[in-house]
């Protein structure tokens, strides 16, 4: 009877738990939605172009979530395993996207729509993911300055670099070197007041909800037994990208195919920028030095997605097979692969 009672008891908190996980996705998808929108009206009535907003305003809004979720992790839970998972989870998740974006548009694959100038922000995804790996690989190489890794400096660095050739690839196309259509004025009934304060305060709910994640992922790690590093790779990178999802499926839909794309390379690039903020908070040392080597896993597995992307941008092959195009099925091909490695490694 005791017996009995105990796994009733079990059982309502395992629900309870993953009652307050699924609030906490919900509520990250509707304001982080609600956070591009008004994102891209910031940016439309500040003058700045939509192409730039989805490789930078729209990517850093939408990865609030890692954010918040990888300081949280590293100050009040103390699992740095889920923050540098949801980061790496993250980035391969966000290139599955890519792949739902390919089934969802008809006529030619999606790369093969896209402007090539994503090139440039994928490869930076590239070198910017191999730091990481490679601090992961080699932790004693990771030198930390003061309680900073090494690594995660150069990340920094790599980051703003990244920032400043897509910027003036931006600037070039407004002086009219490069081909750029004129943007129309869509937001004519809001003021850039309006949009602020309504910036601000879905902000505030996506940082509120996302500071719950990491406490909420220890929980479940505990209580499925599938581990830091699992929870961190699926569950928590799977919550913190729905605002990426709900964005990118938006844009297609209406035809901004490059704001879509633009957004999943800029917030891969973003999330590994947020592994340097981590590092900012992991007083005890450098982060990526105490992590678990797993995380190598979905590291090359998102190298490798982005490299196929990379392929569909350059070769812009427009023969599909069923909904997807052949890098699509590639590229959901490695994601499997990285699954079920992961659960392996468990």
């Amino acid at each position: 009877m005791l017996f009995r009672q105990s796994f009733d008891e079990c059982e309502v908190l395992d629900i309870l738990l993953w009652l307050k996980f699924s609030l906490c996705a919900i509520v990250i998808v509707f304001s982080g939605t609600q956070l591009s929108k008004y994102g891209d009206i910031l940016a439309e009535k500040t003058g700045l172009g939509r192409s730039l907003i989805g490789v930078i305003l729209m990517a850093s809004v939408t990865s609030l979530p890692e954010l918040i979720t990888g300081i949280s992790a590293v100050t009040i839970a103390n699992v740095p395993d889920i923050a540098v998972g949801d980061v790496l989870g993250s980035c391969a998740f966000n290139l599955l996207v890519l792949c739902m974006l390919d089934a969802m548009h008809r006529g030619k694959p999606i790369l093969a729509s896209a402007h090539q100038v994503h090139i440039l922000s994928a490869a930076f995804g590239i070198v910017l993911l191999a730091i990481a790996a490679i601090s992961i690989i080699f932790p004693h190489y990771n030198v930390p300055i003061l309680w900073v890794g090494g690594s995660s400096i150069l990340v920094a660095a790599v980051y703003l670099l990244a920032l400043k050739f897509i910027s003036s690839y931006e600037t070039r196309q407004k002086n009219g070197l490069l081909h750029n259509k004129p943007e129309e004025i869509t937001y004519t009934d809001i003021t850039v007041k309006q949009a602020a304060v309504r910036y601000v305060f879905n902000a505030a709910v996506v940082i509120a909800a996302a500071a719950f994640l990491p406490v909420i992922g220890k929980e479940i790690a505990v209580s499925t037994g599938l581990g830091q590093t699992f929870v961190g790779n699926i569950f928590m990178a799977l919550a913190s990208s729905l605002p990426e999802v709900v964005v990118c499926f938006a844009a297609v839909r209406i035809g901004a195919i490059d704001l879509a794309i633009g957004s999943i390379f800029g917030s891969n690039i973003f999330n590994i920028f947020i592994l340097f903020i981590d590092d900012l908070f992991y007083i005890p040392g450098p982060l990526l030095a105490v992590t678990s080597p797993t995380h190598i896993i979905p590291a090359i597995a998102a190298i490798t997605m982005t490299a196929i992307a990379i392929i569909g941008l350059v070769n812009r092959d427009e023969s599909k097979y069923l909904p997807l195009a052949g890098n699509s099925i590639a590229m959901v091909a490695v994601f499997a692969a990285n699954i079920v490695l992961l659960y392996l490694a468990i």
